[in-house]
């Protein structure tokens, strides 16, 4: 409370005390004001399982440290936080989602992440420079073409490898397949052909091709696998030194193989 009068000083010494007192008033008021709060980046990938170790995980947020130059977090979502890397903060998945189907939880609003969501699967290979990922069609949700394009031109359907969207943006998506999931599973044979579906009113903005490629398919002149083998520890016939376009800033290894069972010299050297 401002005093009116304090015992002995003048007129002159009391407006100056009153002006005092009002301009710290004004400083406590600046001060108590709710700050917004600042968005963020974040970089999500998703680990479950034994599928991939903490690797893979490991070996993705050291691509992203050389190439991206944005500030960001980078967030791992799993049931399994064993062997990871400390600075990598960890979001817990629920155990009852199985395989690919873990995928629609990264729209869950449980994930409390407040900002721009670059997802990405484990099995990619960084190649470039991912900022521009970030901004590309600012405001919209946006991921891939599937890599079926390359036997059909005019295909429009997603590969789920790569999906940008801000929090919130899809979090109808998670409770939609959270009610449901059981005759969602069923109908679908994997997640991106439900992701395609279930966002026909508010579809996707598509990632150039050449930004994002399938590594056997567009990159390599030869996909032809060696026979036998076990489904996810397949090799490729035959070794090629190649390197992706200019344009191109991660490399996706669908299918087989993956990174480490894959000899080609640049793998070798950038999967790290």
């Amino acid at each position: 409370m401002v005093k009116k009068y304090v015992d002995g000083e003048t007129k002159e010494q009391r407006k100056i005390r009153k002006e005092l007192e009002k301009a710290q008033k004004s400083v406590e008021v600046v001060q108590n004001v709710p700050q917004k709060s600042v968005d963020t980046n974040y970089i999500l990938c998703l680990k479950h399982g034994t599928k991939y170790s903490s690797d893979y995980v490991n070996k993705l947020y050291n691509m992203v440290q050389r190439y991206c130059t944005l500030n960001y977090t980078f967030v791992c979502l799993t049931e399994d936080a064993t062997g990871l890397n400390s600075n990598i903060l960890v979001k817990s998945l629920p155990t009852t989602l199985q395989g690919w189907w873990c995928k629609p939880y990264m729209f869950s609003k449980d994930l409390d992440l407040n900002g721009t969501i670059l997802y990405m699967d484990l099995d990619v290979v960084i190649a470039n420079n991912i900022d521009h990922l970030f901004t590309f069609e600012s405001g919209h949700w946006c991921t891939i073409r599937d890599f079926t394009r390359t036997q059909r031109p005019t295909w429009q359907k997603y590969n789920s490898s790569v999906v940008r969207f801000n929090s919130n943006q899809l979090t109808h998506l998670w409770e939609s397949f959270k009610s449901d999931n059981i005759s969602i599973q069923h109908k679908y044979h994997g997640d991106q052909d439900w992701l395609y579906d279930a966002t026909k009113d508010k579809p996707a903005k598509l990632f150039p091709d050449e930004w994002i490629m399938s590594w056997k398919w567009e990159v390599r002149k030869s996909k032809e696998l060696m026979p036998g083998g076990q489904r996810g520890n397949r090799i490729l016939k035959v070794t090629e030194s190649v390197t992706p376009n200019d344009n191109c800033c991660i490399c996706v290894f669908h299918g087989d193989p993956n990174p480490h069972n894959c000899n080609d010299p640049w793998v070798k050297e950038n999967w790290r």
